[in-house]
């Protein structure tokens, strides 16, 4: 029997990487350069996931088109300064060791759908030496913003990954929307930014506490599928 391939699609912000510190700090930039009050961490960690100007609609509810657009910008701006200064977010324990166990494996591929430009992820990926490991990367530039399924949709495309032989994993409800709305598996992690309940409601089957746990739940979900 030909083995199955399978397609662990990984969100970036909060699921591989820590980097609500970077986030926040350019958020609080970004809201004093046109002068509206900073909101507060709570509420930018539930827009996490978000890709930029969605997220600031989400803050900024009563701005204006032309405030959103320089909220935008002053975000980007703060973000890439942070970058230049050597801010690196750091990878969650275990991550690397997973990612290098699946890698190792020639029927899985590893994939990226993330809200972060093409741009932050490549600079995140070349830090923490993962350039070259996934073989699709998916981001806020080409796609509209989660919970849409397009990221999902063309990482599939990208692989040839049938949709039930995928699992999104991600720490908020957009991934776990996203994933059940392109119909592949969702898995929510328990250390990101929104909370298991509400990664439940939005569609996991399942919330994992570490990288060990959720290796052992991408075996138990692809080994349910080729039976």
């Amino acid at each position: 029997m030909v083995a199955r391939l399978t397609l662990a699609l990984f969100d970036v912000d909060g699921t591989l990487v820590d980097s609500q510190s970077q986030i926040a700090a350019s958020m609080r930039a970004a809201f004093g350069a046109v002068d509206l009050p900073a909101p507060a961490h709570a509420a930018v960690l539930s827009i996490i996931g978000l890709s930029l100007p969605l997220a600031m609609r989400a803050l900024a509810p009563g701005a204006s088109d032309g405030q959103i657009a320089k909220l935008t910008g002053a975000y980007r701006e703060a973000f890439i300064k942070l970058r230049q200064d050597g801010a690196v977010p750091p990878l969650y324990p275990g991550a690397a060791e997973l990612l290098a166990r699946l890698a190792a494996r020639d029927t899985v591929f590893l994939g990226i759908a993330t809200g972060k430009a093409r741009r932050g992820l490549d600079h995140v990926l070349a830090a923490h030496g993962l350039d070259g490991v996934f073989h699709t990367a998916q981001v806020a530039d080409d796609h509209p913003s989660k919970p849409h399924p397009s990221m999902a949709l063309q990482a599939l495309a990208e692989t040839g990954v049938e949709p039930r032989d995928c699992v999104m994993i991600g720490d908020t409800s957009f991934d776990m929307e996203m994933g059940r709305a392109a119909g592949v598996r969702a898995v929510g992690v328990g250390w990101g930014y929104h909370a298991a309940e509400a990664l439940l409601r939005a569609g996991a089957e399942t919330i994992v506490d570490d990288f060990a746990a959720l290796g052992a739940a991408l075996e138990q979900i692809w080994m349910r599928e080729t039976r």
